[in-house]
């Protein structure tokens, strides 16, 4: 009776999905639950089976299964062919007269970001610089003390650090490279380390993930001269020729002695505008000679050689350059902003 009932229930569905028509395709979805939902058909009769004695069991379970396969072999099959009809449908739709005059093709741009960073490495690179980089997951040796900011130092309080344990952190500056660079490289050299830095810091000019470039020269003789001159060359060739520079005394751990530099706004050409506040200057980076104590830490003997360092923030730098006043808006991926850039 049962393998009367469970054939019977095969030849109408089966009949059931052939009759469906394409146009009622959703409605083999409504007899795949009929079907083999919870309440289903055959999800009833294997519910059933516990009734059965042990001998009938293998030949009903045996059957419930060949039963099962038909119907899903059927539906899958009808789902194929609407599949097929519903994609030509669409290709017709669709379809694209290729010997129509073109549209014209739309450009992309540079991120802000990209395109300031390639710029600096491009001119850095023609002043006898080499790109390295390193890990955005740093120690606290290579992050701090290594750059002259022992355990406890004032200037930490300067910087609200991501720290993942007690020794490890998200590095807060891209110094951490020049202080591994400096403990395998044999001077003289110049590098410069462009990457990603984090702060626990977030407003309208700040973000708790941004971009630095940091540069270093490591030979005999270096003096501030050679760094003024380099900033100067640089910031010009950055910014344009006519580009005001504006050194100022600062104070680093890392640095001795240290400047701020300053640049007139490229917006106002020093003139007083919103973006310079009315100053018309902007301040742009952190520079000064190596302290003789991260020298000696990276194992460079002071007596002997002598180096400038140098910092942009590049979210900064890209601010300036395209007149951005809020930092937020090179993070938003909003495609009016982008096509800005353009």
């Amino acid at each position: 009776m049962l393998v009367e009932k469970l054939e019977n229930l095969k030849q109408e569905i089966l009949a059931e999905i052939d009759k469906v028509d394409y146009s009622l395709r959703k409605t083999l979805t409504e007899i795949r639950v009929k079907v083999f939902g919870k309440s289903g058909h055959l999800t009833m009769f294997s519910k059933g089976m516990r009734e059965l004695s042990a001998e009938e069991r293998p030949k009903v379970g045996s059957l419930i299964n060949s039963v099962r396969n038909a119907i899903e072999e059927r539906l899958t099959a009808k789902e194929k062919e609407f599949e097929n009809l519903e994609l030509n449908e669409r290709l017709e739709r669709e379809k694209v007269d290729i010997t129509e005059p073109s549209k014209g093709v739309l450009k992309g741009a540079y991120h802000p970001i990209l395109d300031v960073t390639d710029k600096l490495m491009d001119i850095c690179v023609s002043l006898g610089f080499s790109v390295v980089e390193g890990p955005e997951v740093e120690s606290d040796y290579y992050n701090f003390e290594a750059m002259n900011i022992p355990k406890n130092h004032p200037s930490r309080d300067m910087q609200d650090t991501f720290f993942i344990n007690d020794n490890i952190l998200l590095r807060s500056q891209t110094s951490a490279v020049q202080a591994r660079e400096m403990e395998t490289r044999k001077p003289p050299f110049k590098i410069i380390c462009p990457g990603k830095t984090y702060r626990n810091d977030s407003d309208s000019t700040h973000s708790p993930v941004f971009h630095q470039l940091e540069g270093l020269v490591i030979d005999e003789n270096v003096s501030m001269a050679d760094l003024k001159s380099m900033l100067t060359n640089l910031m010009k060739r950055l910014y344009g020729e006519d580009t005001t520079i504006r050194f100022r005394p600062s104070f680093f751990p890392f640095t001795e002695p240290s400047i701020e530099v300053d640049v007139s706004c490229p917006s106002c050409h020093g003139k007083g505008c919103t973006t310079c506040k009315g100053t018309g200057m902007l301040e742009l980076l952190g520079a000064g000679i190596v302290n003789p104590k991260v020298l000696e830490m990276s194992g460079i003997d002071s007596k002997k050689y002598r180096g400038f360092a140098f910092g942009f923030g590049l979210d900064r730098t890209a601010m300036i350059l395209n007149s951005i006043n809020n930092i937020r808006y090179l993070y938003r991926n909003d495609i009016r902003f982008l096509n800005q850039m353009k």
